[in-house]
């Protein structure tokens, strides 16, 4: 893989691309796996053995045709021995073949998984800086087109290049050996031209290729794009607007599918005048030698069907390079996702988080997405083992960074932050957030059953702690009152769901997945004032007893915290439980004030928010 990225970093050019070939090479031949290897081993020797049947067919045909065009020496009795053998060798050209490609179809289809899995283990690796970055339309279509790129590079560069070049050395040999070297040569020439102008034609055309593959996946990512955000486009009525920069991607698509056809076109005619020429001068010498009778018929016919065996496999190979190159260009992207830094990635000597109660420490922390502009300055924090912290601050402040660096999706700058004493640059990303559950603003689901999706909090477990997890979120009951229950798929996204319902089921699947340390980021500031009070109720139930984070924008929701910080511009600017912040008469009291003459909270008997 390593030496898969190296090549994927290299400039567009020849290099790069026969460096690919080399970077595939392991997956042909890869260490440990002697059943792999045996197959490989087997497909070479079916190989070779298709190759040698094919030439000596035309051996046998010719034996036959001077046995039969001579009056003199006409035999009395049909020659089975020789038509068994002729039909028999036809047989087994194919029958090696099919066999080759029956051992080989596991080496390249477990290829192509290993690539494909590297490739999707490896975006899951990568930075959050990368996720927010990506059109996944694009991304979508760059792995399928680099897949099967590969799948075309693993079965035609073994099967149809190097067979073929196999047959015409020893056709060549054939011919030299049974008449004389100006037969060989022609041949040699005839083929030298062919490839020479197979490989300029297609290095100039390949740009047209390229800007294809551009136009096509700026296309397709501006659909989905669009279909993603389907209900935006309705509610500004811009059906049209989608409709028409579509159309402008397919019409660049357009054009430069018209240039790649009519390059191809220029490439097929002069393929087609090199070969009809190297064809007419052989075929004229063979004929002169026959008219000379320095030829027999059948030398004669052994020499056309020699051209004609070659004609197809030499006009598969430009078929096939050509196919290899565009094969090629479609790698380009997919190598190039594998070559992108993971950014935040596990030490060499990361351990696991160890067991303990769950305290967090955010020790001077200082960020920022670019270092030309931080986020956080020096910002530090304890928050004790079973208590709960509530982070609030203007939009900007730096609070939803606080959350995206606990989980480390990113590093810190400076300072550090620990759980239970461990470093967090030192745990394996794994360990730690298996340790935190969170309940976003945001809840986006998997387009599956409600089951599934509560279940991805941890997949191993029971239907009954699947239930369970639902009935502690408050979502049971409704669940069972749609038609298919717990297997009522939710959509793309969760669309089907209301916010209420998607955030009960983010928060049965964070009650599933049993962390120790739970946050809430932002959980119920897209929800109405009624759903906001039930999911604030589940919310304090399941938080009970853990370590808690809460990032709230609304600040009814903090009221009952053990502490709140308020963020301003990326620092600290107050601390304390909110009665002594509203007292202290500063940003706390002042959003506060706000958010009570807008419709804000008042505190009831409990201790919890009421909204008036």
């Amino acid at each position: 893989m390593r030496e898969m990225r190296t090549q994927a970093g290299r400039r567009r050019d020849g290099r790069f691309e026969w460096g690919a070939l080399r970077a595939l090479l392991p997956y042909l031949w890869p260490r440990g796996q002697t059943a792999t290897r045996v197959r490989v081993v087997l497909a070479m020797m079916f190989l070779a053995a298709a190759k040698l049947a094919t030439v000596y067919v035309p051996i046998l045909y010719k034996e036959m045709v001077d046995l039969f065009s001579d009056p003199d020496a006409l035999p009395v009795v049909l020659p089975l021995t020789l038509l068994i053998a002729y039909g028999g060798l036809r047989v087994m050209q194919i029958a090696f073949a099919e066999l080759r490609d029956w051992v080989f179809a596991r080496v390249a289809q477990g290829a192509i998984r290993d690539v494909a899995l590297q490739t999707f283990r490896h975006l899951h690796r990568l930075a959050l800086r990368f996720h927010l970055d990506r059109q996944t339309g694009g991304l979508s279509r760059a792995i399928e087109r680099g897949t099967k790129g590969i799948d075309f590079l693993l079965t035609f560069m073994l099967f149809n290049i190097i067979p073929t070049l196999l047959e015409i050395t020893l056709v060549c040999a054939i011919l030299w050996t049974l008449f004389d070297y100006r037969y060989a040569l022609v041949t040699f020439l005839t083929i030298a031209t062919y490839i020479v102008y197979t490989l300029v034609v297609t290095e100039w055309r390949l740009k047209y290729r390229r800007r294809m593959n551009e136009t096509d996946q700026q296309a397709n990512t501006r659909a989905i794009d669009s279909l993603l955000n389907y209900e935006t486009v309705k509610y500004f009525g811009n059906e049209e607007w989608e409709a028409k920069r579509f159309d402008e991607s397919l019409a660049r698509y357009e054009q430069a599918a018209v240039t790649s056809k009519m390059s191809l076109a220029l490439l097929n005619i002069g393929q087609a005048a090199i070969i009809g020429t190297g064809l007419t001068v052989i075929m004229a010498m063979a004929g002169q030698g026959v008219i000379g009778g320095a030829l027999s018929v059948g030398d004669f016919v052994l020499v056309n069907t020699y051209l004609i065996q070659l004609y197809m496999p030499l006009n598969f190979l430009g078929f096939v390079y050509r196919e290899i190159k565009q094969s090629l260009t479609d790698m380009e992207a997919m190598f190039h996702l594998l070559d992108v830094n993971a950014e935040v990635d596990d030490a060499a000597d990361a351990a696991p988080l160890a067991p303990g109660p769950g305290e967090v420490v955010f020790d001077a922390v200082s960020f920022g997405y670019d270092e030309r502009r931080p986020i956080l300055h020096e910002v530090g924090f304890r928050v004790p083992a079973g208590r709960r912290l509530a982070i609030v601050g203007a939009s900007g402040a730096g609070k939803s960074t606080i959350a995206r660096l606990l989980f480390r999706f990113y590093d810190v700058t400076g300072g550090a932050i620990r759980i239970d004493g461990q470093d967090l640059r030192t745990l394996t990303q794994a360990s730690l957030r298996a340790a935190i559950g969170v309940v976003p603003q945001d809840t986006v689901l998997f387009n599956d059953s409600v089951y599934y999706n509560i279940a991805y909090g941890r997949p191993g477990a029971s239907p009954a702690e699947v239930e369970q997890a639902a009935r502690h979120a408050r979502i049971h009951d409704f669940v069972m009152g749609l038609p298919d229950g717990y297997q009522t798929m939710v959509g793309e996204r969760g669309l089907k769901l209301s916010g209420g319902e998607k955030q009960r089921v983010a928060i049965a699947r964070t009650i599933l997945k049993r962390p120790r340390i739970l946050l809430f980021d932002e959980a119920t500031s897209a929800l109405d004032t009624r759903t906001e009070r039930e999911i604030q109720l589940a919310l304090r139930e399941i938080s009970r007893g853990h370590t808690t984070i809460v990032i709230a924008h609304r600040l009814s929701t903090v009221v009952d915290a053990d502490e709140i910080i308020v963020l301003d511009g990326g620092r600290i600017a107050e601390r304390g439980r909110h009665a002594e912040l509203v007292t202290q008469d500063g940003l706390y009291a002042a959003m506060w004030a706000r958010q009570q003459e807008s419709g804000g909270a008042t505190l009831v008997a409990d201790g919890s928010p009421q909204v008036t």
